[in-house]
């Protein structure tokens, strides 16, 4: 793991103009969202669901509705799969040594991400369901 070096407040203030300051804030996202799907094998889960889904709305045609509510659940998960990386980063730095609050903080964590997880899949059957019954509808029809 590389390390980076730590801005202080008269770095922000006088190093470099705003619009660098911003770029290396992008650029610190960036790196942010990249070791999260390179360590964490539930982030790339995650992304491998939002590529089916992604798929499937443009296959199917859903509307301008239906891809805000896809659109946002997927970032609701990949917001709350961050959070969590985040948090048990910080957590084993802070107590590397298994400690009861450090693990309901962790599960807390762990369980804010099912949910949204949960939440994608509500918002998934809604917008999905129907297409996908009518397309099994017509396969058993055609049989």
């Amino acid at each position: 793991m590389s390390e980076r070096r730590i801005e202080t407040s008269s770095d922000a203030a006088g190093n470099g103009s705003p619009i660098r300051q911003r770029m290396r804030s992008f650029r610190h996202a960036g790196r942010g969202l990249a070791t999260m799907l390179a360590s964490e094998p539930n982030a790339r889960i995650h992304a491998l669901a939002a590529l089916v889904v992604v798929g499937a709305g443009f296959g199917f045609g859903i509307s301008g509705q239906q891809w805000l509510a896809v659109v946002l659940s997927i970032g609701l998960v990949f917001t709350a799969e961050a959070m969590n990386t985040a948090l048990e980063a910080l957590c084993d730095v802070v107590s590397p040594e298994w400690h009861p609050s450090i693990e309901r903080a962790k599960d807390v964590a762990a369980g804010a991400v099912l949910l949204a997880a949960l939440t994608a899949l509500a918002v998934a059957t809604l917008v999905f369901g129907p297409r996908i019954l009518s397309l099994a509808a017509l396969g058993l029809e055609s049989t």
